[in-house]
């Protein structure tokens, strides 16, 4: 499982505030949202994947931890973010 090294990578370039921009807040949310994506496909076939189920909740909870601190410390960028990735507030 994980991300290879070129989504990563596509993403951090797409998220990134500016040139040297690799862990800002945008790009964890953006890379937290395709791992939470790829776990949920997974669980869709393996159902009874505990140890995956619970890997899952731990990346929204990172996530939602991520955003509320983006919304607190920049509300417009949060914005766009939500937009973007079409995530629920």
């Amino acid at each position: 499982m994980g991300l290879s090294k070129e989504k990563k990578q596509d993403l951090i370039k797409k998220y990134k505030t500016h040139d040297a921009d690799t862990g800002s807040s945008e790009v964890q949310v953006a890379i937290l949202t395709l791992e939470i994506d790829e776990l949920t496909e997974h669980l869709k076939v393996h159902k009874k994947d505990h140890s995956s189920r619970r890997g899952l909740l731990k990346k929204v909870g990172q996530r939602r931890r991520l955003l509320r601190y983006l919304e607190k410390e920049n509300s417009e960028s949060y914005q766009n973010l939500v937009k973007k990735l079409k995530l629920k507030k």
